[in-house]
């Protein structure tokens, strides 16, 4: 019973959050809306059972990646309004009518899901995980490890050239 009023709670504010994070006019709280949306996620990861996803989403996602976004975001010192000409009047109603479609699609898609029992335990451990990304997977995972420092490299360069 408390394991699914907590779940509603994390929901609501994530869902709140993630709201804020896409239409809030101010890019640090986009960030940080963001980050708390992630962390509801890995809520909701460890209320299922997941304690291994739920630290590998808050380590990697609002731990590294989202400070990122927010150290380019503040160094860049990105405008807090869109210019007075960029806004059409028609904005607001394509996203309600956007937020309806979206919310009536998966009602749909809810509806035809059949209740299902209780999934198994998990096959995978971190130590079967470890074994995976250091073995078949090396190249992907050192792959993207290069394409992180080659974003983050371009952040410096673009703040550089700015002074």
């Amino acid at each position: 019973m408390m394991g699914t009023a907590v779940f509603y709670l994390v929901a609501v504010v994530g869902v709140v959050s993630a709201i804020a994070a896409v239409s809030h006019k101010n890019p640090v709280v986009n960030v940080l809306s963001l980050v708390v949306t992630l962390f509801c996620i890995a809520v909701s990861y460890a209320l299922l059972g997941a304690e291994f996803l739920a630290a590998a989403q808050i380590l990697v996602y609002a731990g590294a990646i989202l400070v990122l976004f927010l150290f380019v975001v503040m160094l860049l010192g990105a405008p807090e309004e869109p210019p007075a000409g960029e806004r059409r009047p028609f904005q607001r109603a394509a996203g309600l009518a956007l937020a309806g479609i979206t919310a009536a699609g998966g009602v749909a898609v809810l509806a035809g899901i059949r209740a299902a029992g209780p999934a198994g335990a998990a096959q995978g451990t971190a130590d079967a995980l470890g074994r995976l990304l250091t073995g078949p997977y090396l190249f992907a995972f050192e792959f993207i490890s290069v394409l992180l420092l080659a974003a983050m490299v371009g952040a410096l360069m673009l703040v550089k050239r700015k002074h």
